[in-house]
């Protein structure tokens, strides 16, 4: 952006400097006269006049003078604007702030406290890859200007509230299945944002990382698309391909990321499941017209890092 910065042009010359003076009539002699006595100076103190120096030129160069001082001037302006812009942040100037590319504002996130002598779950150490910490921590919180779910509040769900995500088809075969691999607890926190999108997440514990990745490979289905669906988005769902894959949680995390197909209904669905050691997470949104990329993909990816 170019500031243009105006600078007043010098004052015309004054009246009585435009006027013949003194050594106009010493001029007018001829020179076989002889030599004019120089007249006195009336101004108190001011320089005498010569007929070196002809009162036209003088002017020439008092004018020549107020110019350069006003470019001086608007130089210092100009340079003190460019100055003054190259040291705000972006978000200041007008015209120059950054928009937004649609990612929510979280609070700042860090992993929680482990009992005393536990390891985190990717430590050579810890062989199953179990979560010591309380899971209901590892849950991802609420962005800014969330409204919270009265249902999923951050806290303990039964299996019966995670089953209730899938068609009805679906939740007796997996009702039994968390029973058969003995889930050991389930924590959820959902939201609404101020656009419409609804956010949920579920984190089911399990004993170990064998179980809680024979439950998703099995029951849930990892490939091309999930054996089962959600109620949500009861059609064809099939791979996110926007879905990019470089995470910190990479190496320790298995992610499957999946979005409606079109023609959706009225409201689309995006989806993600993560396995990460012991624990399984599964995120959900969906919004009227469209689940945005950008927030959604942006959920994940902190919820895997918390995991991993």
């Amino acid at each position: 952006m170019t500031e243009q910065t105006q600078c007043a042009e010098p004052a015309a010359e004054p009246a009585a400097e435009l006027a013949a003076g003194p050594a106009d009539a010493a001029r007018a002699v001829p020179a076989t006269a002889g030599p004019v006595p120089a007249e006195p100076d009336t101004a108190g103190g001011g320089p005498e006049h010569t007929a070196d120096t002809p009162p036209r030129d003088r002017r020439v160069l008092r004018a020549l003078a107020r110019w350069t001082a006003a470019v001086l001037v608007c130089g210092g302006l100009g340079a003190g604007t460019a100055y003054g812009i190259s040291s705000m942040e972006r978000s200041d100037v007008p015209g120059l702030a950054t928009e937004s590319d649609g990612r929510w504002s979280y609070p700042r996130l860090s992993l929680p406290a482990l009992p005393a002598g536990s390891q985190r779950p990717f430590t050579d150490g810890n062989r199953h890859r179990i979560h010591h910490a309380d899971l209901r921590k590892l849950l991802l919180p609420a962005p800014s200007g969330a409204t919270p779910d009265k249902k999923l509040t951050g806290g303990w769900v039964s299996a019966d509230q995670y089953v209730s995500e899938y068609v009805e088809d679906n939740r007796a075969d997996l009702r039994q299945a968390l029973e058969d691999y003995a889930v050991r607890h389930i924590a959820a926190r959902g939201w609404t944002m101020p656009d419409g999108t609804t956010a949920r997440v579920y984190l089911l514990r399990f004993n170990s990382e064998d179980m809680a990745e024979e439950f998703t490979g099995t029951e849930i289905g990892a490939g091309l698309s999930p054996d089962v669906l959600l109620r949500s988005a009861p059609g064809e769902v099939g791979i996110d391909e926007g879905w990019e894959t470089e995470t910190p949680a990479d190496g320790r995390s298995a992610v499957s990321v999946y979005t409606e197909a079109k023609p959706v209904g009225p409201e689309h669905t995006r989806q993600a499941y993560v396995v990460a050691g012991d624990t399984v997470a599964l995120i959900i949104h969906t919004r009227k017209g469209e689940a945005l990329s950008v927030p959604f993909h942006q959920t994940l990816v902190l919820q895997n890092q918390l995991l991993g």
